[in-house]
């Protein structure tokens, strides 16, 4: 029983970083209705950034860690301005298709810059691990999932609470009324991507601070797609339940079925959901009339 619970611990865990990248794909769908693919290499490029700041510009973790998260930002605010924003308007898939290739772009720059070698981040986060009761908790990830959580939390209060945040919501709610009551429909896109860009850059950090970064840390992000599909692509706060359950399923089914049943099992569950509930346990169905 003890092993369960220590694995289940473990999962939970993990699946509270999942969240923070969840909320990255989530905000922008939610201000743009664009599906941003992109969102694995915007978090890997933001632990690179970090990285430089810290280890190879010498300038310590506190400062690094401000200028990587800015720098992720105005990475993600140059995607937005540059690349998809002359596109509105255009069909969906259009808009799809440019993340997938910003994220190959992305990837293939950071191989080339980096390298494939691991880089190890400082030890920002302690290795000490923690015990309740008898069950055993690595240090690290325990206080990833802290930092994870209080992130979350700040953001779920931003968004709730502050003019801007009601402003991405009163524009995911209707993008016509919204610019008809004043609200800047551009200036909620950009700031929407720059949210989504430091979410991202911040799970990129916590993650790569247990494994190290490389160039392929992005793909971390296809395991985030089962928590945005089982939450449903528009609910913020739904989010944070899935990722919650992913990472327990992930590492209870991992443990006990092998590393083939994990991958596995997490997208069965969703594809069920899916086929009774299309649009995932929380999501809004939309209803067009014609």
């Amino acid at each position: 029983m003890n092993l369960f619970l220590e694995f289940s611990l473990v999962g939970i865990a993990s699946g509270g970083i999942y969240v923070l990248s969840a909320l990255s794909f989530v905000i922008v769908y939610k201000a743009t209705n664009i599906f941003n693919f992109a969102t694995g290499e915007m978090m890997m490029f933001g632990t690179y950034f970090f990285y430089v700041f810290d280890t190879q510009l010498g300038f310590g973790w506190i400062v690094g860690l401000a200028a990587g998260l800015t720098s992720a930002a105005i990475l993600a605010m140059i995607i937005e301005r540059v690349l998809l924003r002359p596109l509105l308007g255009r069909p969906h898939l259009v808009l799809i298709m440019v993340t997938f290739g910003v994220g190959s772009i992305l990837r293939g720059l950071a191989g080339m810059i980096w390298g494939p070698t691991v880089r190890q981040l400082p030890e920002i986060l302690p290795r000490t691990p923690i015990f309740i009761g008898d069950i055993l908790l690595p240090g690290k990830l325990a206080w990833g999932f802290v930092i994870a959580g209080v992130i979350a939390a700040l953001f779920m209060a931003y968004y709730k609470y502050s003019r801007a945040g009601i402003a991405i919501r009163a524009t995911a709610t209707d993008q016509i009324t919204a610019e008809s009551l004043g609200i800047n429909i551009r200036g909620v896109f950009l700031l929407a991507w720059a949210l989504a860009g430091v979410l991202a850059a911040a799970s990129g950090i916590i993650t790569a601070s247990v494994n190290g970064v490389t160039p392929q840390l992005g793909l971390v992000a296809l395991n985030v797609l089962a928590v945005v599909m089982l939450a449903g692509m528009n609910s913020v706060g739904g989010v944070i339940l899935a990722g919650l359950f992913i990472g327990w399923i992930e590492t209870v089914v991992g443990a006990y079925f092998g590393a083939a049943w994990q991958s596995f099992v997490p997208y069965l569950i969703v594809l069920l959901v899916m086929i009774v509930k299309p649009s995932g346990l929380f999501g809004e169905e939309k209803v067009e009339r014609i």
